[in-house]
């Protein structure tokens, strides 16, 4: 009975690191930055609370959840992380969006 339990417990310990890294899998989207423009991108979830990277041509673009409705963000021009000030709201005409008040831009994934 016991090696029926741990063969089980092994069984869903795999499964869910299967079903985690699915889920961790870049999936193509249509993104948008003030920056960029339009443009044609690979999204990828990366934390349960809703955080994500978007890789387009020419940066990849961090958006990390503070609390709900509210990240701050990032842009890799190739070598390192640049924080991008202040910080950006989810917005409720278009929830593929967060803007930034602040500085007038918009990062959005569809």
């Amino acid at each position: 009975m016991r090696g029926e339990s741990v063969l089980y417990s092994a069984a869903m310990a795999a499964a869910l690191v299967v079903l985690w890294a699915a889920s961790a899998e870049a999936k193509p989207a249509r993104c948008f930055t003030t920056d960029d423009g339009y443009f044609d991108c690979e999204f990828r979830s990366t934390d349960r609370d809703g955080s994500f990277t978007i890789e387009g041509p020419a940066a990849t673009y961090i958006v990390n959840i503070d609390s709900p409705g509210t990240a701050y963000a990032f842009v890799n021009l190739g070598e390192r992380n640049v924080s991008l000030p202040g910080l950006y709201v989810r917005e409720t005409e278009d929830p593929a969006c967060w803007a930034n008040a602040q500085t007038d831009t918009r990062i959005c994934a569809w």
